[in-house]
């Protein structure tokens, strides 16, 4: 008999509008932590500090050390059109690929001024609002986004950030994210160093959190979705490390999505985990052999999304829905500054 290939609507569920969290919670360790074990399908509920008690000598944790920019830039044409800029990828050193809000109102050509220290110009259309822009100023860029630009919060989020660290893991050290990589928001130092006293192992990779993560899905097949390209690297030293716990068979357990797609992009180019850096436009969904992590902690993410299908093929699409579904009727608070899930 032959599988039905899945479709986008395969991951859909009803998500009340309350549980949709607004901001973060005071202490990053005390979210709710739901622990699905796949073997038996068998759900526990947690609070994230109690992770320590899921995590053995040996294994080892890998965090992706990304840091989110303030990529949102608000500028003028001449004409004094407002134009919203969400900086994507960066091509060189003064070109992005930006997504561009109202799109049709910045053609090729278009200069675009924001203050009177920083211009763009449009120089390529490419798709679905996205451009290439070239931008002219005086110093460094990064210092110019630190006074003008702002964080690039999804927009199911209503309310104004109050501290821009709570949108940063405590250990993101690579500036170049227009999203945080969510799941690594609910350690605190004193959590990793719990976790490193009780003979766990920190890996670190970069991942730079783009387009590709949050586009949605238009088609109907799966099949057909493609993900934008994301940079990444990974080093010796972690990729030497992650191999070692495997080899003396600890789990490698992945700190979101962000991670296990690098590892896994990593392994399918080389057959092994190596130190690479590149771009990745992986798009994991139900189907797909794992052969790099033995568990996941993650968020609980938006209906439909690649994100959801990446995790649903980590377990098992009907588990998954299942395991969200009990998080609903008990509150459990969803996407970016919701609460957390453990997948073993």
């Amino acid at each position: 008999m032959t599988k039905k290939k899945l479709t986008t609507k395969d991951f859909d569920f009803n998500l009340p509008e309350e549980l949709i969290a607004q901001k973060p919670i005071k202490d990053r360790e005390k979210s709710r932590l739901l622990v699905l074990n796949k073997e038996n399908r068998e759900i526990t509920h947690q609070y994230f500090f109690n992770i320590l008690d899921y995590l053995k000598p040996g294994d080892c944790l890998v965090l992706n050390d990304t840091r989110v920019i303030p990529a949102r830039l608000f500028g003028k044409k001449k004409t004094g059109a407002v134009i919203e800029l969400l900086l994507l990828k960066r091509i060189s050193l003064n070109r992005w690929e930006c997504l561009v809000k109202p799109g049709k109102r910045a053609k090729i050509g278009t200069r675009i001024i924001f203050g009177d220290i920083l211009t763009a110009e449009v120089k390529e259309d490419l798709e679905d609002g996205i451009k290439v822009l070239s931008f002219e100023y005086d110093g460094l860029f990064e210092t110019i986004l630190d006074e003008l630009g702002e964080m690039p919060l999804p927009p199911y989020i209503k309310e104004r950030l109050q501290e821009k660290d709570r949108y940063q893991t405590v250990y993101a050290r690579q500036n170049g994210s227009a999203a945080a990589p969510t799941a690594g928001l609910h350690f605190t130092p004193e959590l990793l160093e719990n976790i490193q006293k009780k003979g766990v192992n920190i890996a670190y990779l970069t991942l730079h959190v783009g387009l590709g993560t949050f586009r949605p899905v238009k088609v109907d097949s799966i099949d057909d979705h493609i993900m934008h390209s994301e940079y990444y690297e990974l080093t010796r030293e972690n990729a030497d490390l992650i191999n070692r716990v495997k080899q003396s068979k600890g789990k490698v357990i992945s700190v979101g999505t962000t991670s296990t797609r690098t590892l896994e992009a990593i392994y399918m180019k080389h057959g092994k985990v190596i130190e690479d850096t590149g771009w990745t436009d992986i798009f994991i969904y139900p189907g797909y052999e794992f052969r790099v992590i033995d568990g996941l902690i993650t968020n609980f993410h938006l209906p439909e999304s690649t994100l959801l299908m990446l995790v649903s093929a980590f377990s098992d699409r009907e588990m998954i829905l299942e395991a969200y579904n009990e998080a609903i009727k008990n509150n459990y608070r969803f996407f970016s500054f919701g609460d957390a899930m453990y997948i073993y």
